[in-house]
C-alpha cells in the first residue's frame, strides 16, 4: 500500500514536470510570438533574429524538463531494461535537438563556444 502511494507520488511530479516543460515551450512561443510581431512592425532590423533566439532557448528549456520526467518515470516507476533503453534513445535525440539548436542560434557547437570562453 506505502510503495504505491510513493509510485504515484513519483508519477505526479514526472507529469508535473512534463505539464511544466510543455507550459514553458506554448507561453514562451507565444510571448516571443507577440514580441517579433511588434517589432516586424517598428521595423526593427533584429526581429527575426530576436525570435529564433527567444524561441529555440525556450525550446531547450522546455526539452530540459522533458528529459527530467522521461528519467523520473523510467528510473523511478518501472526500470525495466525496455525502459531504460527507450529512455537513452529519448536522451540522445533530445541531446542531438538541444545541440542543433544550439548550433543554430550560436554558430558552433557547444563544446566550442565554451573553448573560446563565449558562454
Amino acid at each position: 500500500m506505502e510503495s504505491s502511494v510513493v509510485i504515484r507520488g513519483v508519477d505526479l511530479i514526472a507529469q508535473g514536470l512534463e505539464f511544466l516543460g510543455v507550459m514553458v515551450i506554448g507561453i514562451a512561443f507565444l510571448y516571443a510570438t507577440m514580441r517579433a510581431l511588434l517589432q516586424f512592425r517598428q521595423r526593427s532590423p533584429d526581429a527575426y533574429q530576436r525570435l529564433k533566439i527567444s524561441i529555440g532557448k525556450s525550446l531547450q528549456l522546455g526539452l530540459e524538463f522533458l528529459v527530467a520526467a522521461d528519467i523520473i518515470k523510467t528510473v523511478s516507476i518501472a526500470p525495466t531494461r525496455q525502459g531504460i533503453v527507450s529512455l537513452g534513445l529519448l536522451i540522445v535525440v533530445r541531446t542531438f535537438l538541444s545541440w542543433s539548436i544550439t548550433v543554430e542560434l550560436e554558430g558552433c557547437w557547444p563544446w566550442q563556444a565554451a573553448r573560446s570562453g563565449e558562454v
